[in-house]
């Protein structure tokens, strides 16, 4: 606990499992109802980032975001 910063939050299971839940979500989104399932990958990816997952959590909300605008630009691509 020493090396811990000041804002920092120790991880926890949850926080992982939010993460993960994320980035299948993400994935998801790329394939099937891309506003809904990007939205949920970027709710709980900042969910298990504010629960002490910091990176992973963050880049899956990202993912989130990303699988949103690509396949947005895909469907725009494929008219």
């Amino acid at each position: 606990m020493a090396n811990m910063h000041a804002g920092t939050r120790p991880r926890t299971n949850a926080a992982r499992i939010c993460t993960i839940a994320g980035f299948v979500f993400a994935g998801l989104a790329l394939f099937l109802f891309p506003l809904l399932f990007g939205l949920v990958a970027v709710g709980l990816g900042v969910a298990g980032a504010v629960q002490g997952d910091k990176p992973l959590g963050w880049y899956a909300a990202g993912a989130g975001v990303a699988a949103i605008l690509l396949n947005m630009i895909l469907a725009a691509a494929l008219m």
